[in-house]
């Protein structure tokens, strides 16, 4: 980064005179914004700051006063950095080792309460996006969660107004077919996952299927490091009996602790005293109809601290 500031953490150089250039400011006074959008697009907060890097060396080239609107201007430039990042991130994917789960955010109590953006960077959404094509995912998400205008969207994404019209059509509908029935308030979630976690930590099988729905599914992301179950897991007593008889072949000290990830309740799981992962849940109608358990360590680095998240 240059003289100008630093896009990663968000700080800048003052100038003589005490205050900062006007790039800077415009930049910083979006830079949560920006890291919202990349990383609702990318599902990763490494990329996101990568995308956010590239941002802030496309925005110093530009002359900010000939700008109209500097927050679309920048909404557009991550965009298109993000959809590029994204088609790379797919070839990435392929060969990924196991399930691929998007990296956890610890967040503070803010997002939760702000029941669109927890929706919209949920996990059980951010999964559902991971099926959508790299540009239906860009359209979806400029459209349906920032609701940036359809030309603003073609610019970004290289079509026509009219094929962004359609794009955001067929990703609609391919998501509401596939995203939670019901939005369920923080207290829900939390009340079902506390179920969950004295079942887990007393290994009571029956605590487990009765938090769990019939159709759960568990999804373990150990990306070749960790060890994780290869493929999705699907049906309460096959979970519960997984969990139960896995923590009980380890005999290890297992340690639970409630948080906040990507905006809704979740645990992080400590064996020995170091943190083994987190569990993030999908509920409905008072149960746990998706677990997410992330144990890949290069997926874990954003859960220490709060990460700043809007959509304005």
């Amino acid at each position: 980064m240059n003289e100008r500031g630093d896009a990663t953490t968000g700080t800048a150089e003052p100038m003589a005179g005490g205050g900062t250039d006007p790039e800077t400011e415009a930049f910083l006074a979006h830079r949560n914004l920006l890291f919202t959008v990349a990383y609702e697009m990318l599902g990763s907060a490494a990329d996101a700051e990568d995308v956010l890097q590239e941002t802030w060396l496309r925005w110093v080239k530009v002359d900010v006063g000939q700008v109209r609107d500097q927050r679309a201007y920048l909404v557009r430039i991550t965009a298109r950095r993000s959809l590029d990042r994204l088609r790379t991130m797919k070839r990435r994917k392929e060969v990924y080792v196991g399930p691929w789960l998007p990296e956890p955010l610890l967040t503070a109590p803010d997002v939760a309460e702000d029941v669109e953006l927890a929706e919209s960077v949920s996990m059980a959404l951010m999964l559902v996006l991971e099926t959508l094509s790299p540009t239906e995912r860009a359209v979806f998400v400029l459209r349906e969660v920032f609701d940036v205008g359809y030309e603003e969207i073609a610019a970004a994404v290289g079509k026509t107004p009219a094929a962004v019209r359609q794009i955001a059509h067929r990703a609609r509908r391919h998501v509401d077919a596939r995203r939670p029935r019901e939005v369920v308030s923080p207290g829900q979630a939390r009340a079902a996952l506390e179920s969950f976690q004295r079942a887990l930590e007393t290994r009571d099988l029956q605590g487990l299927l009765d938090v769990l729905a019939p159709q759960v599914v568990l999804v373990s992301d150990g990306g070749g490091v960790k060890q994780a179950v290869p493929r999705p897991v699907t049906g309460a007593a096959k979970v519960a009996r997984m969990i139960v008889s896995g923590l009980g072949k380890a005999r290890l000290a297992l340690t639970t602790e409630p948080t906040v990830i990507n905006g809704s309740p979740a645990l992080v799981l400590r064996v020995d005293g170091e943190i083994d992962g987190v569990i993030a849940v999908r509920v409905e109608d008072a149960r746990i109809t998706g677990l997410y358990y992330v144990r890949n360590p290069q997926k874990l680095t954003r859960i220490a601290s709060a990460t700043s998240l809007t959509l304005r």
